[in-house]
């Protein structure tokens, strides 16, 4: 005997899918769009005055960082550039087996600070928000401003010393303690990297900082930040 077919099953299950595959298409979509819509890496990324001539909002979330958590503003984006260059949608490449089957990327690590999911998350419960996202400037230098301040408080690095507050950043503060950095060669030249463009950047910002004051119609000397 012939069991009854109810083809109200078929067409319900087969909409259900035709709309996953849409709404995965669209997020697909989207996020795709996201990064194509980021700012491009500034051309000159040896001089601080140039990349915020291109970019003059990344000196207001710079600056926000700073007076909200001390780091300062040449600091911040010394260690953007080191870890992303300025590359919103950045990720670690993934590895590949046989050539061709890609397989897991090394770590979760994301966007202009290329921050962890876990630290991350930490960041989102203790200063950040739901919203706050790796791949916009403004969540980035927030970031690295809080994860110094807590390398200040947990390993007693000075946030003017940019170099080990970078091995403190790439380590963790225990590792920091433990000076597992001091066997890694590429984490110590990192540093040191990071410390001598952060120091080139301050200079630079010395010559230029006034024109990114008091450059919007509502922010009028004396009461705009100088």
């Amino acid at each position: 005997m012939r069991c009854p077919v109810d083809n109200r099953i078929f067409t319900s299950s087969s909409a259900f899918a035709s709309l996953r595959l849409w709404m995965a298409i669209g997020l697909s979509l989207f996020l795709s769009g996201c990064a194509t819509f980021a700012p491009n890496p500034p051309q000159d990324q040896s001089n601080i005055c140039e990349i915020f001539r291109e970019q003059p909002s990344w000196y207001d979330y710079a600056r926000e960082s700073q007076e909200k958590w001390g780091t300062p503003i040449a600091t911040q984006m010394a260690f953007i550039q080191q870890e992303s260059s300025f590359r919103s949608h950045i990720r670690p490449d993934r590895k590949y087996y046989l050539g061709f089957i890609p397989g897991p990327r090394p770590s979760s690590a994301k966007g202009y600070a290329q921050a962890q999911d876990p630290v991350w998350e930490e960041y989102e419960d203790q200063a950040g928000s739901l919203f706050a996202r790796r791949t916009h400037m403004k969540h980035a230098t927030d970031f690295i401003g809080w994860y110094n301040r807590r390398s200040q408080q947990q390993a007693g690095i000075s946030l003017t010393n940019p170099e080990h507050l970078y091995y403190a950043y790439h380590e963790g503060a225990g590792g920091y303690q433990r000076g597992t950095y001091r066997g890694k060669s590429h984490v110590l030249s990192a540093g040191r990297q990071v410390a001598a463009r952060a120091n080139r950047y301050q200079a630079q910002l010395n010559s230029c900082e006034a024109e990114f004051q008091c450059r919007k119609f509502y922010q009028v000397w004396p009461f705009c930040r100088r």
